[in-house]
Formats: C-alpha cells, sequence, structure tokens
C-alpha cells in the first residue's frame, strides 16, 4: 500500500513508521518539518527499509507530493501535544491541529486518498463522569488541545459524511511511553514534559529534580492517574486499525490497556528500575489536568484483533530508561 504519514520523525511517528516498514508491503513517504521531529530517527529506520523523507511543514503546497505518492492512505500524526502549552498559545494549536487536517483532507479528496489514519487523544474526555471511558463517553476537553483534537475529529467524521468512498480510523491515545525495545528509536521531543521521560531523565541525573504537579487531587496517594500505554503497542495499533478500514467501516478507537497508575507509583516504579532515589518535589497543580483517565480499549481489541504485547510498567519504564542513557 502506497502510505504517507505526517510527522514521521516524531516520538510516535517513528515507531509508527518502523512497524509499517518491518510489516513491509508498503511504499512510504514520510513529511516533516521537524520542528519536534528528530533527523537521527529518520537515519536510524533507514536500517530497516526503503521510505522518502521530505522536510517541508504542512502549510506548504504538498501538491507534488499528493501527485507523485499516488496514497492510498494516510496516518496523519503532525501536531502540537503539550496541554500546558495549548492553554498559553490556544492558536498555535487551533491552526496547526485543526486548521491542517482540513488542509490534509482537502488533498486527499483531489487525488483520492480514501484510507485516513488520525491521531486523537484522551484529552477529547476532559474530566471523565467515571476514570474509566469508553468511545461512547461525553466528549469535553477542558484546554485547547483537547479542544484542537476534538475538532479535527468532527471535520474528518463531516468529510467523511460527504464522501461514501472515504473511511477513516480516529485512535484515542491515553499516555504513550517507553521507546523502542531494539534501542534504534526513542523519544527525542525536546523539553519534553512526559513523566516517565522526566523521571528517567531525572534518575539518570540530566536533571537536578523533578515536580508533581499536584498531590491534592481526588486519588488514593493525591496525585493524578493515568493509563500508561508503551509506543510500540500503540505503533501497532495503527497497523491493525488501517487493516481493519480497508475492509470494514470508519471507527473511533482507544487505545490503551485499561488500567492506571498514579504520579507517585510511576516515580516510585522508576526509582525501582534505576536503582536511583531522585529528588521529586511537590508543586501546585497544572491548568488543564483531569484527575484520572482510563481507557476502555475493548472496542479495538474486538474488532482489529489488536493485543498489547509490553504491557507492563516496569518494561515501559525499562526501556524509556535505556533509551535515556544512549540518547
Amino acid at each position: 500500500m502506497n502510505i504517507l504519514i505526517t510527522g514521521g520523525a516524531g516520538y510516535i511517528g517513528s515507531h509508527v513508521l518502523k512497524s509499517f516498514l518491518k510489516e513491509g508491503g508498503h511504499k512510504i513517504t514520510v513529511i516533516d518539518n521537524l520542528s519536534k521531529g528528530s533527523i537521527a530517527a529518520i537515519h536510524a529506520i533507514k536500517s530497516i527499509g526503503e521510505f522518502e523523507f521530505i522536510n517541508i511543514n504542512l502549510e506548504d503546497d504538498l501538491t507534488k507530493i499528493f501527485y507523485n505518492g499516488k496514497f492510498e492512505a494516510v496516518i496523519h500524526l503532525a501536531a502540537f501535544i503539550e496541554v500546558l502549552e495549548s492553554t498559553r498559545e490556544p492558536l498555535k494549536y487551533y491552526l496547526n491541529n485543526t486548521a491542517n487536517v482540513a488542509r490534509i483532507l482537502t488533498y486527499c479528496k483531489k487525488f483520492g486518498v480514501n484510507k485516513f489514519i488520525f491521531s486523537s487523544t484522551a484529552a477529547v474526555y476532559g474530566e471523565a463522569d467515571t476514570p474509566e471511558v469508553s468511545e461512547l463517553s461525553p466528549t469535553n476537553p477542558i484546554n485547547p488541545y483537547g479542544h484542537s483534537k476534538l475538532m479535527s475529529e468532527q471535520i474528518i467524521k463531516d468529510y467523511a459524511s460527504s464522501n461514501s468512498s472515504f473511511k477513516f480510523a480516529i485512535l484515542r491515545y491515553f499516555n504513550v511511553a517507553g521507546a523502542d525495545e531494539e534501542g534504534l528509536i526513542g523519544q527525542n521531543y525536546p523539553n519534553a514534559t512526559h513523566l516517565i521521560k522526566v523521571a528517567t531523565q531525572t534518575a539518570l541525573g540530566k536533571l537536578e529534580n523533578m515536580k508533581i504537579f499536584g498531590n491534592d487531587y481526588a486519588t488514593k496517594d493525591g496525585t493524578c492517574v493515568r493509563d500508561y500505554m508503551h509506543v510500540n503497542d500503540l505503533a501497532d495499533a495503527h497497523l491493525a486499525a488501517l487493516k481493519y478500514i480497508d475492509s470494514n467501516s470508519s471507527e473511533i478507537f482507544n487505545v490503551g490497556y485499561g488500567y492506571g497508575f498514579s504520579v507517585k507509583s510511576v516515580i516510585e516504579a522508576t526509582k525501582r528500575v534505576s536503582g536511583v532515589d531522585f529528588k521529586v518535589i511537590n508543586s501546585s497543580r497544572r491548568d488543564g489536568d483531569p484527575v484520572a483517565l482510563i481507557s476502555n480499549a475493548n472496542k479495538l481489541r474486538k474488532l482489529t484483533g489488536w493485543t498489547p504485547k509490553r504491557d507492563s510498567l516496569e518494561f515501559i519504564i525499562k526501556t524509556a530508561l535505556e533509551w535515556e542513557k544512549r540518547a
């Protein structure tokens, strides 16, 4: 299959790219402006298989890329993802995350690309009524990042309603962490705020300390609870989703493990795995952080056959730690 991956040099994008190359049988083009992605990841993945990489902005003219690519599917991963930044610079998120979805779909319409995988987020649920959410749970984002993704979902659904040949899979990611177990790629995102990455960096002395943002939430230990998922399991979910819509209808899928860990428990696990008792500071809550978000991903498992292979918190932390040692 001829596939375009946007944001393929990023953390998740590079792992998705590697999974598709390892599966084989695909002609892949990657576009990324490297504002957050890593050219080192692109070079590393070249050892897996051939693909074309183009350094370009999504706002630029992509006509030639679509014309030459003759794509059958687009996997749209390019986006800004920092919740706190989105509360401070919302226009940046709506322009990049939402407007660019409409722009990419315009090219899909013009060039007859009728399969679309979209990288969404559990942030679309906001402060859910229950810790565990399914695809039928109400969507009520509490930050511009979540709103930018939910608006993008609506754009995709509206376009699909106007084009009976167009099929999509919207993947609502929960908390993605870890690194490629083969050590080829990992999280190169500059100034990353992801908990496990920050914890492993602190364990290795790259940071003097780390902060817990809020210890007065209504949870067992007062800290937020999240569903942490290994990045390669998420990458495999993209393979499963594309195969599914190739012969079935459009769907929205949660992607997660179905159980959560608190911030404090993740930090304690990182200390155990690393053998380092690093310094942790309690700080005030961050804007836009819900108390708990845990996935019900039964739909993805049932319809696509996707099964996690790396669903151990210690394994996720271990791969992240090994990557940080090399990074």
